[in-house]
């Protein structure tokens, strides 16, 4: 009789008990390792909740953007957690062509792209160019970003060498007819390039620069975009393929989507489905990136940060029961 209520007792908290999940995958999900702020912060929480909620086993493939979205097609890498839809590398619309990506959920859809320069500048009592407005107020107030290296030219800090963003502020510098003004100053990583324009910042020197949102520097400092020509979709393809267009125009908005290889969705549906609703906006991501830098966190216990204060986001992502387990594993 003993035995019986043992067993009874048994079979009666293993039919309470949660059941173990098993990831739909034989293998670990392979998400693209890219290594700069907005996109390492969002692979850390993909890779949080399908551990936690999915049970699956999560591997970084590290790389840059071009290399491992052709890997993505290939089946190497099964998610990359950023393609910028408005500006997209080559690569993805190769392969998307090819029906061999696809994109899921939205990582945000307000991301933007711009000239950059600090608040302290344009406004306030001690504002050192108050009309500074636009970029083709720049050329008068070359001697302002004064160039230590080029006696008579402003410095304009680039993006990185070789990034599609670098070629397009090349462009847009001849055009806006500041390219004998300034210095198109590039850097070689994205943190040597940020280093330089945050020290000035600390300084509340004045710098010009191009940055792009989300990005903890807009989460962290106060910064005016400059005003350019309105967005114009035959613009933007001329300044994007010409080598010598005659007209530039602002930035699109753009939409950052989640790419995944195309056979995912095939053999995890479920995860796939996770992804599919992921979203965030591009101030929730810059809020989390300047906390995480203040704090000195890497992006994986940033994730952390996010998964327990903002429940009411991702829990939206999740069926009910794949949520709770995210959260019992906090």
């Amino acid at each position: 009789m003993k035995a019986l209520l043992r067993g009874a007792a048994l079979m009666l908290g293993l039919g309470l008990a949660a059941p173990v999940l098993a990831c739909e995958l034989d293998r670990p999900l392979k998400i693209a390792g890219l290594d700069y702020d907005s996109a390492a912060f969002h692979t850390a929480v993909a890779s949080a909740i399908a551990e936690k909620g999915f049970g699956c086993k999560v591997e970084r493939v590290p790389g840059a953007i071009a290399p491992l979205v052709n890997g993505m097609g290939r089946g190497d890498v099964d998610i990359v957690m950023e393609i910028w839809l408005a500006n997209p590398v080559e690569a993805w619309v190769k392969e998307a062509a090819a029906g061999k990506v696809e994109p899921l959920g939205t990582t945000f859809p307000d991301a933007s792209e711009g000239w950059f320069v600090p608040r302290y500048l344009v406004s306030g009592p001690d504002a050192k160019a108050p009309e500074l407005k636009s970029v083709q107020d720049l050329k008068r107030y070359k001697d302002l970003f004064a160039d230590p290296d080029e006696p008579g030219k402003g410095r304009f800090y680039n993006c990185v060498a070789g990034w599609v963003c670098e070629g397009i502020n090349t462009k847009k510098l001849a055009a806006y007819g500041l390219a004998q003004d300034f210095t198109n100053t590039r850097g070689g990583s994205g943190e040597a390039l940020v280093a330089a324009i945050e020290a000035s910042l600390k300084r509340k020197r004045p710098v010009v620069f191009y940055y792009w949102g989300p990005s903890w520097l807009l989460g962290a400092y106060d910064l005016v975009k400059l005003e350019e020509p309105p967005f114009d979709p035959k613009i933007w393809e001329e300044l994007k393929t010409s080598d010598a267009p005659k007209q530039a125009t602002a930035y699109p908005m753009s939409r950052v989507v989640i790419g995944a290889n195309i056979d995912l969705a095939k053999k995890a549906p479920q995860l796939a489905s996770f992804l599919k609703n992921y979203t965030t906006t591009s101030d929730l991501t810059s809020k989390m990136l300047a906390e995480a830098r203040e704090k000195g966190v890497t992006p994986e216990q940033q994730a952390l940060v996010f998964l327990k204060t903002k429940a009411d986001v991702w829990k939206a992502w999740l069926p009910a029961d794949i949520a709770a387990k995210v959260a019992s594993g906090l």
